[in-house]
């Protein structure tokens, strides 16, 4: 072959290609590019393609909701498949099988920041800087940290509980010409009210003690601040710190007010959670009001016949000095096991205040979403409750689910069972604070 012909070839196959790139050029201008993820783009903007899986606890109304939120992401991205697994309150043994078995799910919900501690440890998560702008915009700052391990943003808080409310019963609050209590002490001038009118004021379901931590760590938050309860909770400061003394000794405020409390001492140490809500609903009541999270509205509803409004209301526990607008809680945080543009771009939709409001308008579902519209919630009681989350300055989870299991979570001992001995001598304040330090230093082996 001669050389001017290898030249001719040469040119020609250097032509094609370049032809059929002209050709194709007036679909890209009507269609849009197709970006570096390989998205499919249309008319009305870019979408993501590809599958995701997805697990999480929730299981019959709660799934329906939660895939309506499903449902509101794939319209958005019609080609992204989205495979939900209702794990139950199995996930913690099903997720970490998975993740030792190198099949996780790509997203996962975890109904205990302590998992995502301990995913977070081994190497099993990916970090979610990319949403880190949308989640600081819409939930702030408590939902950043709570959501960084060692300096890396690896979840955030998508449903969320507010455990920092006190139910009442209408009819006995009128009776004694009280109106609900915005600080502390008005709360315990109330309590002295309610009490010469006939009707202990409070109900203490002390049987079952994680509702003791609740109020403790109520009482705490707004006491000793923020930074402190984060210390603690990091066992960075001792149970025997002069904070937790004094929490401990407002707290006894209410626990060594016997005379006020259904059914006394005693009575309160074999009451469980949902007798200490029914019998404030009661006719006649046993107790005026009851501590709890926004799940008392459930008991209620089940196992009374309280109407909201007329039967029962809430309000949010009061400040404590200059506490502001604090909230204890708990939730579900959002965390990715692996990184693809369709992981990412759930993450991201879920950030936003239209996935919340798919779940908030079906019942059941709180958030810290401060750009939600509140009034898509279903009732007044639930836009109370879950308005206070959106509106807090500060929040903070519940402290004993993020302890050692054996210190914080387990019945019989560590905090559950110490807190009940303080309700039976709520003056022994500083061997109660010395028996809580020596249980936190063998569970966190220091």
């Amino acid at each position: 072959m001669s050389r001017r012909l290898v030249l001719l070839l040469g040119l020609l196959l250097l032509l094609v290609p370049a032809a059929f790139a002209g050709c194709g050029g007036d679909d890209d201008d009507d269609d849009g590019e197709a970006g570096e993820t390989g998205a499919a783009t249309d008319g009305e903007g870019a979408g993501v393609s590809g599958s995701i899986s997805v697990m999480a606890v929730w299981t019959g109304p709660e799934q329906e909701a939660f895939q309506a939120v499903l449902d509101g992401f794939t319209e958005q991205n019609p080609d992204v498949t989205v495979d939900y697994t209702s794990a139950g309150d199995q996930l913690p043994t099903q997720l970490s099988t998975a993740v030792e078995g190198g099949n996780p799910p790509d997203i996962a919900v975890l109904p205990q920041p302590g998992l995502m501690t301990d995913f977070a440890e081994q190497g099993a998560l990916q970090p979610l800087d990319f949403a880190s702008g949308e989640i600081e915009d819409n939930f702030g700052e408590s939902v950043i940290d709570l959501g960084t391990v060692d300096g890396t943003l690896y979840g955030f808080l998508f449903k969320a509980a507010n455990k920092s409310l006190v139910w009442y019963n209408v009819q006995a609050f009128s009776d004694a010409g009280v109106e609900p209590a915005d600080d502390w002490e008005a709360f315990l001038e109330n309590a002295g009210t309610l009490s010469a009118s006939g009707v202990p004021a409070y109900s203490i379901g002390g049987a079952d003690g994680w509702t003791l931590t609740d109020l403790f760590e109520n009482i705490y938050l707004r006491t000793a601040g923020p930074e402190m309860y984060d210390q603690l909770a990091a066992h960075e400061i001792p149970w025997t710190d002069q904070s937790v003394k004094d929490a401990l000794t407002q707290m006894a405020d209410i626990v060594g007010d016997e005379q006020n409390i259904a059914g006394g001492t005693q009575g309160a140490l074999q009451t469980d959670f949902p007798t200490s809500v029914t019998q404030v609903f009661a006719d006649p009541p046993a107790a005026a009001q009851v501590m709890e999270g926004d799940f008392v509205a459930g008991v209620i509803s089940d196992s009374t016949d309280a109407q909201p409004g007329e039967g029962f209301d809430v309000f949010e526990f009061p400040a404590i000095g200059e506490s502001g607008n604090v909230v204890v809680g708990g939730g579900d945080t959002v965390v990715m096991f692996e990184d693809s543009p369709a992981a990412q771009a759930f993450v991201s939709y879920l950030t936003t205040p239209e996935a919340a409001e798919i779940w908030a308008e079906r019942g059941g579902f709180a958030t810290l979403n401060r750009n939600i519209d509140t009034s898509v919630y279903p009732d007044e009681i639930t836009q109370t409750t879950a308005g206070a989350l959106a509106e807090a300055e500060v929040f903070r989870f519940d402290l004993s689910d993020l302890q050692p299991a054996t210190f914080g979570g387990t019945v019989g001992q560590g905090l559950f069972k110490l807190f009940q001995d303080f309700v039976r001598n709520p003056g022994n304040v500083d061997a109660i604070a010395q028996q809580m330090e020596d249980a936190a230093a063998q569970a966190f082996d220091r």
